[in-house]
């Protein structure tokens, strides 16, 4: 049976007994409207782990003044359902006033790698995630913590925070899970209407292109530069970027190693903003 806390003393307690029985603990963050790309993360957790948590929390603090926090998709039973079905353990679904309580000031800031992308296109985006990631590692006491590699840039940030800091949490990324037309899985596909959700897979078709011909030697500005036009004719509103970066570094890569360089685009879909990357190799 999955239990659902609310409050920091009932986790701590459990992982108190999880860790004198010499339990492996696995956290899953998540922020809810739960997908088959979540559940991919909580399979894995499930395999490797003999204890499982599952957030759920829609973390104010990474979210910009013009964002969709107020209208970010609720769906907790449904999730839950999801969750027990899989054996997760524990679901922590703490409130905003248990995450940040009065007179909560402190930030978590990762230098270089949230510069660019989401960085430059969300200000701020970036250090609520390391915040609030900070603290659920800090509350989880996991060994592992699993991440999807749809969000690569948020996987580098949290890889480097751990090491800077030295939590004791291995990250597990995991690869991105995908409709069968190639649309990668994210609880904000729920906005897009009929007509847009037929043409949302071009995003991953154009990225996989672009990333073909950059192997084959093509200059990579000039690629991603016509790639992304070929986005806004097909009906996408506005692209954050599309560009061929270093996977570990996420500096530019105009010549890039394919076995170390990937193509990362976000791009705006009618009330939906999709991003994803593949590699370049």
């Amino acid at each position: 049976m999955t239990d659902v806390m609310r409050d920091v003393a009932s986790l701590r307690m459990l992982q108190g007994m999880w860790r004198r029985a010499g339990e492996t603990v696995g956290l899953v963050p998540t922020m809810g409207a739960l997908h088959d790309g979540h559940m991919a993360l909580a399979r894995a957790a499930r395999e490797e782990c003999g204890k499982v948590i599952a957030t759920i929390f829609v973390n104010p603090t990474q979210f910009g003044p013009t964002e969709d926090l107020d209208a970010y998709p609720d769906t907790f039973d449904a999730d839950l359902q999801m969750l027990r079905e899989l054996g997760v353990d524990v679901v922590f679904a703490p409130t905003r006033d248990v995450m940040y309580p009065a007179g909560f000031g402190t930030t978590v800031k990762v230098a270089g790698l949230t510069a660019p992308l989401c960085g430059a296109a969300r200000p701020g985006h970036f250090d609520g995630v390391t915040q609030v990631v900070a603290k659920l590692l800090n509350l989880g006491q996991a060994d592992r913590a699993y991440f999807g590699q749809k969000d690569w840039q948020q996987l580098a940030v949290v890889r480097q925070m751990v090491r800077d800091l030295n939590f004791p949490t291995e990250i597990v990324g995991i690869p991105t899970v995908r409709a069968e037309d190639g649309l990668a899985l994210s609880s904000r596909n729920a906005y897009l209407t009929e007509a847009e959700r037929e043409i949302a897979p071009i995003l991953y078709r154009t990225i996989r292109d672009a990333a073909a011909r950059v192997a084959a030697g093509h200059g990579a500005t000039g690629v991603c530069e016509a790639a992304a036009r070929g986005l806004l004719d097909k009906g996408f509103t506005r692209i954050d970027y599309l560009e061929c970066r270093d996977a570990t570094t996420l500096t530019p890569a105009e010549t890039p190693d394919p076995g170390t360089a990937r193509i990362f685009v976000a791009a705006q879909l009618g009330g939906a903003r999709l991003i994803d990357n593949v590699s370049v190799g």
